[in-house]
């Protein structure tokens, strides 16, 4: 069975920074397309950024793009997300999904078979 644990969250300070990691276990990491989400309450899951197996191939939404950087480490069966510039709006439950799809990346939340239990960022302004 596929598990997620992610860690990394916190409080911090707007204009600050996080790295949030997501290990993966019981499955073929290498062949995953890993994604990371967010959501507050009340508001719809959204995708913040997504990346292939390879780690090369990566796709990031409009409001994350120039402050997220999305990687992964295959052999530690690790993706991490970067968040600098933090702004208030970032405040939310961040999700990191794995996906078995063959595209070479996913950006659809239904298509995300396994998720992590999520990890609470808040950032205070």
């Amino acid at each position: 069975q596929v598990q997620l644990v992610e860690s990394g969250g916190g409080l911090v300070q707007a204009g600050g920074s996080l790295r949030l990691s997501c290990v993966v276990s019981g499955g073929t990491f290498e062949n995953q397309r890993m994604g990371w989400f967010r959501q507050v309450p009340g508001k719809e899951r959204e995708l913040v950024a997504a990346i292939g197996r390879s780690g090369t191939l990566t796709w990031y939404s409009d409001f994350v793009k120039g402050r997220f950087t999305l990687s992964r480490v295959n052999p530690m069966n690790t993706v991490y997300l970067h968040m600098t510039s933090l702004k208030p709006e970032d405040t939310a439950v961040y999700y990191c999904a794995a996906s078995e799809s063959l595209r070479s990346i996913v950006t659809n939340l239904g298509a995300y078979d396994y998720w992590g239990q999520g990890t609470q960022v808040t950032v205070s302004s």
